[in-house]
């Protein structure tokens, strides 16, 4: 037990990352069974929860294991830190909304696939309740291991740039089996704006989650900011969405393909 604990001090990260994939993918691929992803529609939700138990109990299990009660302590503390100036607060919220509507505005020039649905949609209240609460779950569970352990560990090494590099492109490719179907990737999307949007956009706004994280010290705040990242998501919802990449066609909920958003009364 010593050797193995010695192991896991020395090696976190990469005890946390391998962690991290075998709860996600292993908890995706047992739910979604023998037929593979994508799967029916109702179990879509159960999926995605499944998706975020790695970064979660991986984060929980190894700060214990590596820091003991003293950095749960940190970990807690860091949770119910919200005290920070108003800025960090701005940028949490409206980083993502603001960069993703820009981007989709200027592509709706070329195709009304990309109209954000915000704009279109008969129940703009149901969408936004929506795109809030599933934000905040998948904040919470997704940082208390990403920012709540990763993030500080790398930071003793690297600096902000580097660490939210490394960081934002591990949380890529955690996101990758959401894209696989049956032994190929999908077609929902092409493949360029699929590894784009993985290992671009994804790691790019991971370093802006890492410097506010390195300037104000709180979870919380970066939770919101992941929050509102999945919000506008879900408002927005873009081509590249994961629900419509893990639910199948079999329970009459067709995958959404870029170019094909049906327009207004319609």
């Amino acid at each position: 037990m010593t050797k193995a604990t010695d192991f896991i001090k020395r090696r976190s990260l990469l005890v946390y990352f391998t962690l991290t994939f075998i709860i996600s993918w292993g908890a995706v691929l047992i739910l979604a069974g023998p037929n593979g992803i994508p799967v029916a529609a109702d179990q879509a939700v159960a999926l995605g929860m499944a998706l975020l138990l790695g970064p979660s109990v991986a984060g929980i299990l190894l700060t214990g294991l590596t820091s003991g009660r003293d950095g749960l302590h940190r970990l807690l503390a860091h949770l119910l830190r919200w005290r920070v100036s108003a800025r960090w607060y701005a940028v949490a919220f409206f980083a993502a909304p603001l960069s993703t509507v820009v981007v989709l505005l200027v592509l709706s020039l070329f195709s009304p696939a990309f109209t954000p649905s915000i704009l279109i949609s008969d129940e703009k209240a149901s969408l936004i309740l929506t795109g809030f609460v599933a934000g905040l779950m998948v904040g919470i569970f997704e940082e208390l291991g990403w920012t709540g352990f990763a993030t500080p560990k790398m930071r003793l090494r690297y600096s902000v740039f580097t660490t939210g590099l490394i960081v934002g492109l591990m949380w890529g490719a955690w996101h990758f089996i959401m894209f696989w179907e049956n032994d190929s990737f999908s077609g929902a999307l092409p493949l360029a704006i699929l590894l784009a949007g993985l290992f671009a956009w994804l790691p790019a706004y991971r370093i802006l989650m890492v410097w506010v994280y390195d300037r104000t010290e709180s979870l919380f705040v970066v939770i919101l900011m992941h929050a509102s990242l999945v919000a506008t998501m879900i408002i927005t919802e873009p081509p590249l969405i994961g629900e419509d990449l893990l639910t199948s066609k079999r329970e009459c909920l067709p995958l959404r393909r870029p170019f094909q958003r049906p327009l207004p009364g319609h």
